[in-house]
């Protein structure tokens, strides 16, 4: 909706106006609120041309009447209040003779544009948005013609895609659609939202002809989804295919274009389209009153702008829906909104005769749920392209808006002028600190403090008689040696060099002392400079006085820090009093942008207000998460991820995150219950479908197991000796192709031969192979050569990175490189195809005694052993930050014991052995506690479970720490469990007690180091090399955040 279609309609007008204000502002970098207001009334409300005019080479600086930027209401909106001459609203007509060619043109585009709306209802920005859908949909179609599975393919194991317990739905990326996946999961997990959305009725009349082109859209989008909320709530699917509600949203507008969508940019299109299909419904149901949108209230409030022009003063109301902050040069939220709510110098406002002009917001209505839109992107004009900001922002969980209150604002304005004032001897503090802490008039500075014990120093060094030169005597080079060239002050700094000694004789040069090119430094030269000559008195009256100046300025330095620690916490606890805490909004949900202006990704954190914990909502994965990693993820600094929406919600009003209650029962509400009965038969619908997969998987399974039950009755044949190919393929690549690994080395192996296709496409199938070998290897062996983060082990990424890091044969690595390029996966493209059989032609070549099929083999082994280790270490160290200690021992121990195996190989065959060490004895003395705790209870049954944890895990778990007497710490936690046993003996408790004790302690105390029989290793889950990969990550990052407790 531009803004001369505001005007047009003046029911929803003035909230978008600050909206596009900010957008412009941030695009071109202008700050100026005149020309920007300007150009938005040039180009008729047109981003697209707003931005051509403002960023064009030759354009003419708008010229503005000064009253129009105070103008901020509507004429013709009765809601409003308008103070001051009234602005000309028709559009300003820029064909004439005096315009430019660059005018000319948006003024044929506006004309172009003002009759597309009327012959459609349809804005362009509203046509933008289309494109990317367009795009997303053209994305998602091509991706299905595509050979072979890509990023977004479903995995043809449905039990892979089944939804586990209650956990939360996820939302299928349809091709670039991961911004429509987290606004739609914020909302949907507002119930209230949630409950409009679900009981959503269309209205009677909606069979006839719509009466617009916003209801041939709006009434089947709302169809769309109310069906995609009910699969939200009771599918049986881990994730759901949103395509029909984005189709909707595509076929309602026509373009060819694209661009980047923004995720603020569509909450606020979606919010409107939302707004008017409820519209329709409201106007239908009104007796005879102004009909009220849910949208309205739930999204919708107001402000009130009071200012002052050349003495003149305004006052505006005006609707908004989510506010716009700058992010540039603000540390914090309520940084970005007093600068939001203050523009201009508001002196004036407080008095009568004063020349200058600005103005103050101040909220009269909020409404229950609150948007912040963070500006992220400026323009930047030399590279004449959009860049995004990473400064870090950051964000409280609860915000107080007290201060931003209409009703506060006399007290507030009082606070403001008390912080103003405590800022400005904030700033005279700093700046006298400064003095003290950067001492000098020079470009290097010290501390005065150090200045001052330097002066010590030097003052009480022992003197010296002699020039320091003076002690290098005859072996000095005589004056007349040294060049002319160079200055005194340069033979100064450098000092004799070897151009200054005669060269007539090597033995002369030998024994010439350079001071500043030789370390030695003579005996009888002092260490430090000292004054040559200084009398005890003089050294008396020095020293006191060096001694008294350094304890004033170390307490006048501590005095500057402490007070202006005290003007900080001062300033923190302004607005902390009770009048100014009674407007709390929690935050409900944030979402994060990674990457730059131009491309990147979105997810969502979400909080669960019953479970009160943070979940993070990434298209089809929802996991559970932390207030620490959104911080990390959101704030920005850190990387470049950072929030561009924060939505908050009044935390005083339950009902928006209430469940529902059955009225007759009282029973709460859930899953499927709470969807009205055509819902409710649609997701069962689903649902049967869905099952109905699995049943099909059971059944072919079943049948694939019959069939290999059946061959292997069969007698068979003495089996022929393998082919060389077949005899040494390593499991991971005998896989067929839906299996991971073959599918990455797959990707790895297509992308190497494209590339070499694109140097050297006249060549032959060889020649390319080659080629495409060469430029694989190049890529592993890079990878190999960095150093990454821990969180970054490029060994799980390939085995040859693992190979080159632990020095395998060179045979052995081609051979592996032979068979990538010769695995059957690459038989889908022709080119492959030939490809593929020059490297398994070229495998058949090699001969025996070529490469060692047992050595072979062992490396593939070893590399697999590898990868079983990182996935004990990883579930163990995921378990133990679930807090499952037990199960988290059971994983570790393995993981400890293989790794061990491993690093007696080489120090590059495993993973950091001190990390794993310190996590199992992290379990082992936390379910020590834990056992003795219930042991300390005297209850029969938690006694006995107290000991069934010692007796099956922590026992047979002592001689594994201790059979390596190096490991310190590994002997102090086990004698320390020991002591907590052992301190019960002096203990008075029951008979049966103290016999279990004794029966027990022997075990415990049992010194030996022979390592008993433990459980099976339990079974490892399958991951894909990228899942392996990034779950990996993710584990050492928050290890990373988590303190060691002394590792």
């Amino acid at each position: 909706m531009t803004v001369e279609q505001n005007v047009l309609q003046p029911g929803g007008a003035a909230k978008h106006q600050q909206t596009f204000l900010n957008q412009l502002r941030e695009i071109t970098g202008i700050n100026d609120i005149q020309v920007l207001q300007q150009a938005l009334k040039d180009s008729n409300g047109n981003l697209e041309l707003a931005v051509a005019f403002l960023t064009a080479k030759n354009a003419k600086v708008p010229q503005l009447e000064e009253a129009t930027y105070y103008q901020t209401a509507l004429p013709g909106n009765d809601r409003y209040i308008s103070v001051g001459s009234q602005a000309d609203t028709n559009v300003i007509d820029l064909t004439g003779d005096d315009k430019d060619d660059l005018q000319r043109a948006i003024a044929l585009s506006l004309e172009e544009s003002n009759r597309a709306f009327r012959e459609t209802g349809i804005t362009d920005e509203e046509q933008a948005i289309s494109r990317v859908l367009e795009a997303s949909i053209a994305e998602n179609k091509a991706s299905l013609k595509r050979t072979h599975p890509e990023v977004w393919s479903d995995s043809p194991n449905p039990y892979d895609r089944k939804r586990q317990d209650n956990c939360p739905v996820g939302l299928k990326n349809v091709g670039n659609t991961c911004w429509f996946s987290a606004v739609i999961q914020s909302l949907f997990n507002l119930l209230e939202f949630r409950r409009l959305v679900l009981n959503f009725n269309p209205p009677a009349n909606a069979q006839d002809l719509p009466r617009n082109q916003k209801e041939h859209r709006n009434l089947p989008f709302m169809r769309e989804l109310r069906y995609l909320f009910a699969l939200l709530v009771g599918s049986k699917r881990k994730y759901v295919d949103p395509s029909r509600a984005v189709e909707i949203l595509k076929d309602a507008f026509k373009s060819n274009d694209s661009q980047q969508q923004d995720v603020s940019e569509f909450t606020h299109k979606l919010l409107d389209w939302l707004e008017d299909a409820f519209q329709i419904k409201a106007e239908e149901e009104r007796d005879g009153e102004k009909p009220k949108n849910p949208m309205v209230e739930l999204f919708y409030g107001r402000f009130l702008a009071v200012g002052v022009l050349e003495g003149k003063k305004f006052e505006n109301t005006e609707m908004f829906g989510q506010y716009p902050l700058q992010v540039n040069g603000f540390k914090d939220l309520h940084e970005c909104l007093e600068a939001a709510m203050i523009e201009g110098e508001i002196e004036s406002l407080h008095s009568e005769n004063s020349a200058k002009s600005g103005q103050e917001h101040w909220f009269t209505e909020l409404p229950p749920v609150l948007t912040f839109e963070l500006s992220r992107f400026e323009f930047n004009q030399a590279l004449g392209r959009p860049e995004k900001i990473h400064n870090k922002l950051e964000f409280p969980p609860i915000l107080y808006l007290d201060r931003y209150m209409h009703k506060n604002r006399e007290i507030t304005r009082i606070k403001r002028d008390e912080i103003k004032r405590l800022k400005e001897y904030l700033t005279v503090l700093q700046q006298r600190l400064e003095r003290y802490l950067s001492y000098g008039s020079g470009p290097k500075r010290f501390p005065l403090v150090d200045v001052l014990q330097y002066a010590l120093e030097f003052a009480s060094s022992k003197p010296v008689c002699t020039s320091p030169v003076d002690d290098l005597g005859a072996s000095a080079p005589a004056s007349g040696t040294l060049p002319p060239q160079l200055p005194p002050s340069t033979i100064e700094q450098q000092g004799p060099s070897s151009s200054d000694v005669p060269s007539t004789s090597p033995v002369q040069r030998s024994v010439i002392h350079k001071p500043f090119t030789q370390s030695r430094i003579p005996p009888d030269l002092p260490m430090h400079p000292a004054p040559r000559h200084i009398t005890e008195e003089e050294l008396s009256v020095l020293e006191g006085c060096l001694h008294r100046w350094r304890t004033e300025v170390e307490n006048d330095t501590r005095d500057l820090q402490e007070s202006i620690s005290r003007i900080h916490r001062t300033i923190e606890l302004m607005y902390s009093d009770k009048t100014m805490v009674q407007v709390p909004y929690r935050l409900h949900a944030v979402l994060v942008h990674e990457g730059q202006a131009n491309a990147g990704h979105y997810w969502a954190y979400i909080y669960d207000h019953h479970q009160n914990r943070w979940m993070k909502y990434n298209d089809i994965s929802v996991t559970k998460s932390t207030w620490e990693e959104l911080e990390r993820d959101s704030f920005g600094g850190y990387r470049n991820a950072s929030a561009y929406c924060l939505m908050y919600i009044n935390d005083k009003e339950q009902y928006l995150i209430q469940e529902e209650f059955n009225k007759e029962t009282g029973q709460m509400l859930v899953g499927m219950d709470t969807l009205p009965s055509d819902l409710r038969d649609y997701v069962k619908e689903d649902n049967k479908r869905f099952e109905k997969e699995l049943e099909e998987w059971d059944a072919e399974l079943a049948q694939k197991a019959q069939q290999e039950k059946l061959l292997s009755q069969i007698p068979r044949a003495p089996a022929p000796s393998p082919a060389p190919v077949q005899a040494g393929e390593p499991e991971y690549l005998e896989q067929p192709s839906r299996t991971d690994i073959s599918k990455h080395l797959k990707e790895d192996s297509v992308q190497a031969i494209n590339k070499a296709l694109a140097e050297q496409e006249d060549r032959g199938p060889e020649a390319i192979m080659d080629t495409a070998i060469k430029l694989e290897y190049t890529r592993l062996l890079k990878l190999a050569q960095e150093d990454p983060p821990p969180e970054c082990d490029y060994r799980l990424r390939h085995a040859i990175v693992y190979f080159i890091q632990n020095q395998a044969p060179k045979k052995i690595i081609e051979r592996t490189l032979l068979e990538q390029f010769g695995d059957h996966n690459l038989s889908f493209d022709e080119r492959c195809r030939n490809i593929m059989k020059v490297a398994q032609a070229k495998l058949e070549m090699i001969k025996p005694d070529e490469v060692n099929m047992e050595e072979y083999e062992r490396w593939h082994q070893d590399y697999r052993h590898f990868r079983e280790t990182t996935i004990f270490l990883m579930v163990g160290l995921e378990f133990f930050q679930k807090k499952s200690y037990m199960e988290a021992l059971l994983y570790l121990i393995y993981a400890y014991q293989n790794n061990k195996e491993l690093l007696s190989k080489g120090p590059y065959r495993g993973h950091d052995e001190e990390l794993i060490s310190h996590y199992r004895r992290e379990c082992l003395l936390k379910l020590n506690e834990h056992a003795a705790a219930l042991f300390e209870s005297g209850d029969d049954q938690e006694v006995n479970n107290g000991l069934i944890i010692m007796n099956e895990l922590i026992v047979p778990c002592l001689p594994l720490l201790l059979v390596d007497e190096m490991e310190e710490k590994d002997i102090v936690a086990v004698e320390d469990m020991r002591n907590r046993w052992c301190s019960y003996l002096g203990q008075e408790m029951e008979p049966s007690l103290q016999e279990k004790l004794t029966d027990f302690l022997p075990k415990l105390l049992d010194c030996s180091t022979e390592i008993k029989g433990f459980n099976d290793p339990p079974k490892l889950p399958s991951y894909s090399t990228h899942e392996l990969c990034e779950r990996y990550a993710r584990i050492m990052l928050s290890l990373s955040r988590t303190p060691a407790d002394g590792r």
